[in-house]
């Protein structure tokens, strides 16, 4: 069963703006609907899609930026060739965690951590999907070791 981009859209949306709406539907909706109206095509677009995610990032950005009591972090993984090696995602994670330290609640938004794995001219290979995996642990782990007790933080991955 294949979901269409706008239903998967807009559970992408749900699910980052969540901390900030309360999981609102209606919200995650009019949200949709403000980005989707500034992209050409957008309604073809899936959540993956790199505009996509760089405008649903920058609008919580922003929203965050208004809520002193909630920090947000988006780490690429696929913003150098790197970015699939354990040391560069410890790195890109270990600086989102050290930013998002100060915050009460926060937000670290992993995105195309799996196309840096597995490029669109590849094909997933068992070694492939063995990385990818251990990568998704690797940084859940590393999230919770190198976070505050106290603090309530959102780890997505898209």
């Amino acid at each position: 069963m294949t979901r269409s981009p706008s239903l998967r859209r807009l559970h992408f949306l749900n699910a980052l703006f969540a901390p900030l709406t309360g999981h609102d539907l209606y919200l995650a909706q009019q949200i949709d609907a403000a980005i989707t109206s500034s992209l050409p095509e957008a309604e073809e677009r899936a959540p993956s899609d790199p505009a996509f995610v760089n405008a649903a990032a920058a609008l919580f950005a922003r929203l965050c930026s208004a809520q002193p009591a909630h920090g947000f972090f988006h780490w690429d993984a696929s913003a150098d060739d790197a970015g699939a090696s354990p040391l560069f995602a410890r790195a890109g994670v270990m600086q989102g965690l050290k930013q998002l330290a100060a915050y009460p609640e926060s937000t670290l938004l992993v995105t195309n951590l799996r196309a840096a794995h597995c490029p669109e001219a590849k094909r997933w290979t068992e070694r492939r999907r063995r990385d990818y995996d251990d990568a998704l642990n690797f940084i859940r782990d590393l999230a919770a070791a190198r976070s505050r007790r106290d603090a309530n933080m959102n780890l997505l991955f898209l």
